[in-house]
């Protein structure tokens, strides 16, 4: 791993400081905090002004595009398809492993849709014509031998 992209409220000071520690460039967004106080904490003053400077340029602004639609839209689509707006269990533990299961499932289908191509309902709905016409065929053939 060489480079982090998340969103704001992930940069605690220590997670910077431990990522430039391990050499890994972090593109994290920062929420408005208001001034800083660095005295004796020139280590994650460096980590936190490294990030800043990363995420205002170019490329910090490409990967929060492609944050913006590739993740969030994903979220969007849990909440609002997926039946996450409203929750029928009870529990912070329970409601943890619902979302948990939502988040596995739908990163699963995103997995095999890359891999196969499958998994959309257009895919599928080609693979059941192409099963069909297959069958029809072995069909055909058993018919006139």
């Amino acid at each position: 791993m060489s480079e982090v992209v998340a969103d704001k409220g992930y940069p605690s000071n220590e997670v910077l400081r431990a990522l430039e520690e391990m050499g890994v460039r972090s593109y994290i967004g920062e929420p408005e905090r208001g001034g800083r106080w660095w005295e004796r904490r020139a280590a994650r003053q460096r980590a936190i002004y490294a990030n800043r400077r990363r995420i205002r340029g170019v490329r910090g602004k490409r990967f929060e595009a492609a944050r913006g639609e590739k993740i969030e839209r994903n979220f969007a689509h849990q909440f609002a398809s997926g039946g996450l707006r409203r929750l029928t269990v009870r529990g912070r533990p329970n409601v943890h492993k619902k979302v948990l299961l939502q988040a596995m499932a739908c990163n699963l289908a995103l997995l095999v849709r890359a891999l196969y191509g499958a998994g959309k309902p257009k895919a599928a709905a080609e693979r059941a014509a192409e099963l069909f016409w297959l069958l029809l065929g072995l069909l055909m053939r058993l018919l006139r031998g």
